[in-house]
This record gives C-alpha cells, sequence and structure tokens, in this order.
C-alpha cells in the first residue's frame, strides 16, 4: 500500500508565505499537506512539476456563485483559474433568507445588480430553504470542484424582515433592526463567514430601484455589526464587506470605524477608481488608514485592473446600442442579426444615425455616452491583447493609423471573426489610462487584492480570470515599470485573503494544510480569447474566458482539473465558520 495518496515532484514551490520559492516535493495524505522538501516513499499517484510552479489554490472572496452554487458542481469560470476556495454572497445580494412570496423579487435584485439571467436563476434554484441556516444545509448537499463560503445579504435580511415595507427609502423600526441582527447573528453561528450590503447608486433592481442598504443609516448597520460581534465572540467569524458611493455627507469611514471597533470584526470594501464614488481613489485609503490608526480594522479590497465591459454585438452591449438601426434588429435571432450586421447597406445606415436616449434611463445614458463618445477610451482586443493598454491600441488611434473613421473602424473590429469581435471599455480603475496606482496598494497589509465578481456581470464582464491576470500581467509580462513578484502574488491571493476570512487552513504550503494546489507552466500561462456561452439553465448566457497553463488543480488533495479540463472530481464542500490547519491545533 503507498505511503501517500499524491506526490508532486520536482516543482518550485511559491508556498503561500511570501518567503523565497524553493524546489522540492508536496506529500499529501487524506487532503492533507504532510511533507514539503524532499520528498521519501511512493504514493497512488504522483505528478512532475519540473519546470513548473506548485502554489496553494487561489481564494477568491468577492464573487456571487450563489445561485449557482446551488446546481453546478463544476464552478466555472473561477474554477478553470486556479481557486479552490470562494466566498459569495458579496454585495448586499443573495437568496436567503427567502420567503415563498420573495424568491422573484431576490431573482430581480440579483439580476439587476449582479447581471446573471433572472430567467437561469428562476429555473436553477429550486428554493428548499427559507431561513439562512436552511440555505447553508441546502448548500451542503453538493458536492464541488472547490469550497464555497458565503455571507449574509443585506438585501435580503430586509426584504425578510420588512416585508411589503421594503421600499427604496424604507426606514426600519427599533424593532426591525433588532429583528434584523437576530437573523444575521443566527447565520454566522451557523457557519456565514460575514455580512454584506451595497450602498452604491449603480447597484439597482432588474426594475430600476435602490438596492435595500442604499439608505440604512448608521444605527442599522451598527447594531447588525454588534450581532455580528456577538456570533463572533461565540467561535464564529464575521467579516462585514460592503459596496458603497463614499458620499461624503455619509461619513461611511466614520461608523465602518465604530462598527468594527465596537464588535471586533473586519470591516472591507470595495476601493476604486471610480465614477460613482465622490472620494477619490487616495482619499478612500487615508480615511480608512486614520480608522485603523484609531483602533479599527478596516480592510480594502483592490481589483488588479480595470473593471470594464466587454462588448461585441451578440449578448452584450455595444457602442451603437441606441442607433435606431441596432434597435430594430436588437431583439433578432443571432443568424438574421448577423446577416444584417455584415450587409454593407445596413452599415451605412446605421452609421449615419444619431443615438436616441429618449426610452433609456439616466444612468444608463451616462454609461452609453462613455461608450458612444469614448472612441480614446476603447481598446481592440486582439489576440494578444494587453489589460493595460496604451493609448497607441485604442480604437481611435488604430482608425487615425487606418485612415479610417473611428466609428466605421468600431463597427468593422466587432464584425471580424464571423462578426465576434470584442472591444474593451475600462471603465472603473482605468482614470490614468493605466495601473500604476495599484502598485503601491498591492504592496499594503490593509489591502486585499479582490473584486473578480466570479459568477456575476455575465453579459459584460469576465474578470474571474483575475488570478490568472495577476500571474501573467502582474507577474510575468507587464510592459510599464514595475511588476509585483511572484511570491509576493501568490500570498496575495492565497494566504491574504484566506486569513481576513478565518480560513487559515489553506493558502500556505506547509505540513497540516489543506492540500488545495495548482501546478502551473508559468511559461505557457496565457488568457484565452472570451466567448459568449449559452450554458446556464435555461439557456441563460454568459461570457467566459479560459487560460492555458494550468497542468493541474488539486482540490483536497484530489485532481479536479487537467490542463484546464475537469476531471469529474467534485471534493470541495460548503465551509461553516473558521478554520484552522490540522497541525496547528495539534500543536495547542
Amino acid at each position: 500500500m503507498a505511503q501517500f495518496d499524491l506526490i508532486i515532484r520536482g516543482g518550485t514551490i511559491v508556498d503561500g508565505t511570501g518567503a523565497e520559492s524553493f524546489a522540492g516535493d508536496v506529500a499529501v495524505k487524506d487532503g492533507i499537506i504532510v511533507q514539503v522538501g524532499e520528498v521519501r516513499g511512493d504514493a497512488a499517484e504522483e505528478i512532475d512539476a519540473s519546470g513548473q510552479i506548485v502554489t496553494p489554490g487561489f481564494v477568491d472572496i468577492h464573487t456571487h456563485y450563489d445561485g449557482q452554487a446551488t446546481w453546478d458542481q463544476e464552478m466555472a469560470p473561477s474554477s478553470w483559474h486556479g481557486v479552490t476556495t470562494v466566498v459569495m454572497g458579496n454585495c448586499g445580494v443573495g437568496f436567503a433568507p427567502a420567503k415563498p412570496d420573495r424568491h422573484e423579487w431576490l431573482i430581480s435584485l440579483m439580476e439587476g445588480v449582479e447581471d446573471i439571467p433572472g430567467t437561469a436563476l428562476a429555473e436553477g434554484i429550486t428554493w428548499d430553504w427559507e431561513t439562512f441556516p436552511e440555505y447553508l444545509d441546502a448548500l451542503e448537499k453538493l458536492p464541488r470542484t472547490m469550497d464555497i463560503g458565503t455571507h449574509v445579504p443585506h438585501g435580503a435580511v430586509r426584504a425578510y424582515v420588512l416585508g411589503d415595507r421594503e421600499q427604496p427609502g424604507a426606514v426600519p423600526t427599533e424593532v426591525d433592526i433588532e429583528a434584523m441582527g437576530k437573523i444575521v447573528e443566527e447565520g454566522v453561528r451557523a457557519g456565514a463567514l460575514g455580512f454584506s450590503t451595497s450602498r452604491t447608486v449603480l447597484h439597482k433592481s432588474v426594475d430600476g430601484e435602490l438596492v435595500p442598504g442604499t439608505s440604512a443609516t448608521a444605527d442599522e448597520l451598527v447594531a447588525i455589526g454588534r450581532a455580528m460581534g456577538r456570533a463572533q465572540a461565540a467561535g464564529g467569524h464575521a467579516v462585514f464587506e460592503m459596496a458603497s458611493d463614499l458620499q461624503r455627507d455619509w461619513n461611511e469611514f466614520e461608523w465602518m470605524g465604530q462598527l468594527s471597533r465596537e464588535a471586533g470584526i473586519p470591516v472591507t470594501f470595495a476601493a476604486l477608481q471610480s465614477i460613482a464614488k465622490e472620494l477619490p481613489l487616495e482619499e478612500q485609503i487615508s480615511e480608512m488608514r486614520a480608522q485603523n490608526d484609531n483602533g479599527a480594522n478596516i480592510v480594502a479590497q483592490i481589483a488588479l485592473r480595470g473593471n470594464g465591459i466587454i462588448m461585441a454585438w451578440q449578448g452584450t452591449v455595444n457602442p451603437f446600442a441606441f442607433r435606431p438601426s441596432w434597435q430594430a434588429i436588437k431583439d433578432l435571432d443571432w443568424p438574421e442579426q448577423k446577416a444584417k450586421l455584415l450587409d454593407p447597406t445596413f452599415k451605412a445606415q446605421l452609421l449615419s444615425e444619431a443615438n436616441d436616449y429618449s426610452e433609456a434611463p439616466t444612468d444608463i445614458i451616462q454609461v452609453v455616452m462613455v461608450i458612444t463618445q469614448g472612441w480614446a477610451l476603447q481598446y481592440e482586443m486582439d489576440p494578444d491583447f494587453d489589460y493595460e493598454p496604451d493609448a497607441s491600441a485604442s480604437v481611435n488611434a488604430r482608425a487615425v493609423a487606418a485612415g479610417v473613421d473611428p466609428q466605421e473602424y468600431a463597427y468593422d473590429m466587432l464584425c471580424r471573426d464571423d462578426a465576434t469581435g470584442f472591444i474593451y471599455l475600462p471603465i472603473l480603475n482605468y482614470a490614468e489610462g493605466n495601473l500604476d496606482f495599484l502598485l503601491p496598494l498591492q504592496q499594503a497589509e490593509d489591502t486585499v487584492n479582490s473584486l473578480s465578481d466570479g459568477g456575476a456581470h455575465c453579459g459584460t464582464i469576465c474578470d474571474a480570470a483575475s488570478p490568472t491576470f495577476m500571474l501573467q500581467h502582474w507577474v510575468r509580462d507587464r510592459k510599464r515599470d514595475g511588476k509585483i513578484s511572484l511570491e509576493h502574488a501568490i500570498k496575495r491571493q492565497c494566504r491574504d485573503t484566506a486569513v481576513l476570512y478565518g480560513l487559515e487552513d489553506r493558502g500556505v504550503i506547509a505540513p497540516g494544510y489543506l492540500a488545495d494546489l495548482n501546478v502551473i507552466d508559468m511559461q505557457r500561462l496565457k488568457l484565452g480569447r472570451p466567448w459568449l456561452a449559452f450554458d446556464l439553465p435555461a439557456g441563460g448566457k454568459r461570457l467566459l474566458q479560459k487560460a492555458d497553463g494550468y497542468a493541474c488543480t488539486i482540490k483536497n488533495g484530489v485532481v479536479t482539473f487537467r490542463e484546464g479540463q475537469w476531471t469529474g472530481e467534485a471534493p470541495g464542500g460548503l465551509i461553516r465558520g473558521p478554520q484552522r490547519a490540522e497541525l496547528a491545533e495539534a500543536a495547542e
């Protein structure tokens, strides 16, 4: 009988602590790493990692798989990019607690905020729960390629307590706030890793209504934080997560600091260069640090690239969306649409038209104005696309070089490859036309790499590939001054994200830790071209993106992916509360 279940031999081990990488082997038994270094003995399976790096599995703390996790074992696209643990239920949206008459309302909230097809959610979710603990029980029934943990979402909690009174601007009573606190405390005691809310005008339901947390008072939020603190004191782990416009008169950092100090819990927020945020990113960070200097524990979640839109003719937005000719064909089947788009007469007519915003909501107009007038802000996604493009890669610059009108160049670009071309528009985090501002933030201990939104924004964004982008761009290929080391990048995406959520049993390659691992060929690592799939329940659409270079992904000592293909194994499950490495417990 073999001594070990698995041995990974001869790789360059990047252990997740930030320490210098080293050559060695990793031995696994019963889902746990048991030896690191020179491993003698044999195993039921051996993997030759010569010329490749061996890393911990990636821990992605900002995803929206709340519905998908109830029906999908593969958990793509995050699982295609080395992710072995996700935390979902972010931004105040999710599906528990849920009274039977609120199912459609919760779906419309998720669809509006996170662009997940409502038809897919309606068909895929079985709703065999009402309370949050019952939702965790339901999640526990389905094995997956990765572990999942979740927040208690503010939207669902408010809807459960207020019922029909939950309208934009609704002010809960003291009794309501107490009831919400009890639900959140119950959820954290049952195993939720935290609570989430959203306070941004960018987040609206399908009906255009602001999400419930937008108008919540500091009293309501701090009271919920105190409830989380009680649950944490009883053995749970509670993180307060928030997306916010950070308007000056809201004094967000003041109550965040108060909540963190009183409850003794970390507060984490999305820190971005954003058209919706009144505070510039530099001021967001300085306000956070002022509170932390006064005893708070606030952590900024930062994205690794521009948060933008991938535009195409089919299934997503495009720069010509409000021209009459497009409006006339937008509901046709794709073959009919494509025939029109490739017709020179139709092209000439569309390009001669102006945009008609008469039927568009104000916030949509603002985004579309950026799209349609910002040819210098849009970039051609060619096969070797650089997600930190310079001005020479813009539609405007390439059109000028080709002697073509920019709108015609954009039209032709979208028509390439049988009308499947893509244009990239970074709306957030690209105000300066580069990512230089992220360099110091990636070195800071009060920030974490995050905001992939895995599982969400199905028709416009595909940032679940962020861990791959981190390695390909920030570690290996960045053309501008300033990269990050491989060791630091792995620590950021493994140990740092895991510790924030109390998951101290993963993110490190050392004896006693979970055998969540990646074997990666850094020379071959490359993001693939996005594509539009219709593989969600009810034929729901989503943008997907794979990558080359992942030789193996391993969860709990079981190989789940080989060269990007799912093996059919599903050793992952539900995380309930904080976790500790086995040997650390034994030492105590």
